[in-house]
């Protein structure tokens, strides 16, 4: 007998280890794979108990022992719904609706007009596709790896990129090359498309294709036995180290609920080496502690329940919520959520657009209204619609002070063909090129045919100088010729338009000038240009010489021809 009690305790451990092993439950009353991991043990206990006492199903109907098993089965599922329910937005509208804090922004104060090399062009399915085409090109590799898909949005030395490490391509490739670990990531400059595969001196021994104790999740399960971790992302440090960011759950809201962000593990892929921050205190390389989902999330909390649960579904007075995608924008070294807010009531217009910070949680409201993102998406295919491309969630940009839709056009292969800019406020101006410059060019253009830029008014004054030429060169910008010329009295350089100044072909140098213009920051722009070429009378002195010795030396050959003539008749 003991020594079957002690086989059933064996059994029972060995059962448990495997559950804990493969699931990878938190020790922490707040993870709803704890509850379910301490619903399978009990259920283990019941069914060794019966087994051991070999009971039939009257006997177990009768058993004190096997009722109390069934008893703490019931008050664990009973502890868990009501601990849902109580953590639960019904109950708790109010505390959800504070969970994040959302301040009005400035749109031109806070997003300035950025570098278009800093602007992420693509998006994660394009990179994709860059990713897997770099790694077929690697012969030595391609038989034995392949691209992770996480590929995740980073800033990397004030450049938008994507990172995804490689993975073993199945399990006996794992088993050959676990040795050595996975020897690169991959880094697609989103900007420039610009894809590189990135060699590690020593590989990375800690990933997700790992299948034992070196798996990221199992390796941060065994050292952290109590967090609950949120989804990972893939990072590189500013000197390319690879590391998981793991954001650790926080609970603010009963056994479940108010989901936030407490702290942050950082791993080390290659050597397994962690640190655990607290949120506030997460090194600024971090672009992602919180995920795109989860502070879309907060804020459809925030815009929804202003009035209470039951508004938010019957009434839904003044109840806001996020578009259906979003994107990414860099500023200031850091990765901010872009995503359009609109009425629950599902019009196609947006009130207004929210950035959130992905590392710090900080959230600013921009309450421009504008066509919601599809509507923009639908005008960008329409100037195309007879190349068959299809549109690319936008991109929200500062051009010229004005709110635009940067999106990128694909063809059926996911390639990006041609670009797009959209007004937000003015959703038919559609400009398309096949560059961003063009298309940049072409947006410019319609801002201003449409009235919505007008040219800046000319506030510099008009200045008047007089001089002597000292030097003058021709050159020619935008296909114009110019005639760039220097004075005695400054070392600015004029600026005169042989289109609107033709009389400046006439001028040398050692022409006295009068010159008005307007100054500038290279060069002064020739407003009216007035001189006399004070060697014209030399020149024409010069001339009238030279006329005169002809017509000595006509009258001199006259003269000696005459001679020679009277010559000849003498010998005669």
């Amino acid at each position: 007998m003991k020594k079957i009690k002690i086989i059933g305790a064996a059994v029972l451990v060995v059962l448990a280890g495997l559950y804990y092993y493969i699931a990878l439950p938190a020790i922490n009353i707040h993870s709803s794979d704890f509850w379910g991991f301490i619903f399978v043990i009990v259920v283990l206990l019941a069914a060794l108990y019966i087994q051991k006492k070999k009971l039939n199903r009257y006997e177990i109907k009768d058993s004190k022992i096997v009722k109390g098993f069934v008893g703490v089965m019931l008050g664990l599922v009973v502890i868990y719904l009501v601990g849902t329910l109580l953590s639960s937005p019904i109950v708790n509208a109010k505390k959800y609706q504070s969970l994040m804090k959302v301040e009005e922004g400035e749109f031109t104060k806070d997003i300035e007009e950025l570098s278009f090399d800093s602007i992420p062009l693509l998006d994660r399915d394009s990179a994709t596709i860059l990713g897997n085409r770099k790694m077929g090109s690697m012969v030595d590799m391609v038989s034995q790896f392949e691209v992770d898909e996480l590929y995740s949005q980073i800033n990397y030395q004030d450049k938008p990129v994507r990172v995804s490490p490689l993975r073993y391509a199945n399990g006996i490739k794992w088993l050959t090359n676990m040795r050595e670990g996975i020897p690169a990531y991959v880094r697609i400059d989103m900007a420039t498309q610009n894809t590189e595969l990135v060699k590690l001196k020593d590989g990375m021994k800690y990933t997700t294709s790992d299948h034992l104790n070196r798996n990221i999740y199992r390796h941060l399960r065994f050292s952290y036995p109590t967090y609950i971790f949120e989804d990972l992302s893939f990072e590189i440090d500013d000197d390319g180290v690879p590391y998981w960011v793991c954001p650790v759950k926080k609970f603010n809201i009963g056994l479940f609920g108010g989901v936030t962000v407490g702290r942050v593990v950082l791993c080390n892929a290659v050597t397994g080496e962690t640190q655990d921050y607290p949120i506030d205190k997460v090194p600024e390389w971090i672009d992602r502690a919180y995920s795109a989902d989860l502070l879309v999330q907060l804020y459809d909390y925030y815009g929804s329940l202003k009035h209470g649960f039951f508004n938010s579904v019957l009434g839904q007075k003044d109840c806001l919520t996020t578009t259906n995608g979003y994107n990414y924008l860099a500023i200031d070294d850091d990765v901010w959520v872009y995503t359009g807010v609109t009425s629950v009531s599902g019009d196609q217009s947006n009130v207004g657009f929210v950035l959130m910070n992905q590392r710090t949680m900080e959230t600013k409201y921009y309450p421009i209204e504008g066509a919601i993102e599809d509507s923009a998406m639908s005008s960008a295919e329409g100037q195309v619609q007879n190349l068959k491309y299809t549109a690319t969630f936008p991109l929200l940009l500062n051009l010229s002070g004005e709110p635009t839709y940067f999106i990128a056009l694909k063809d059926d292969s996911g390639l990006v063909k041609k670009y797009a800019m959209v007004n937000v406020q003015k959703y038919q101006i559609v400009a398309v090129g096949d560059s961003v410059s063009d298309c940049e060019a072409a947006y410019t253009d319609l801002l201003f045919d449409n009235g919505i830029k007008v040219e800046a008014a000319d506030e510099r004054t008009v200045k008047t100088l007089e001089g002597t030429i000292t030097k003058i060169a021709q050159g020619v910008v935008d296909g114009n010729s110019h005639y760039y010329i220097m004075i005695d009295q400054t070392d600015a350089i004029f600026d005169v338009s042989v289109v609107d100044y033709i009389d400046v072909i006439k001028y040398n140098v050692g022409d006295k000038v009068t010159i008005e213009y307007k100054e500038g920051e290279e060069t002064n722009t020739v407003l009216s240009l007035d001189g006399n070429t004070v060697e014209a009378g030399a020149k024409q002195d010069s001339a009238d010489e030279a006329t005169s010795d002809s017509t000595k030396d006509t009258e001199t050959t006259q003269d000696t021809k005459t001679s020679a003539d009277e010559k000849t008749v003498t010998e005669e």
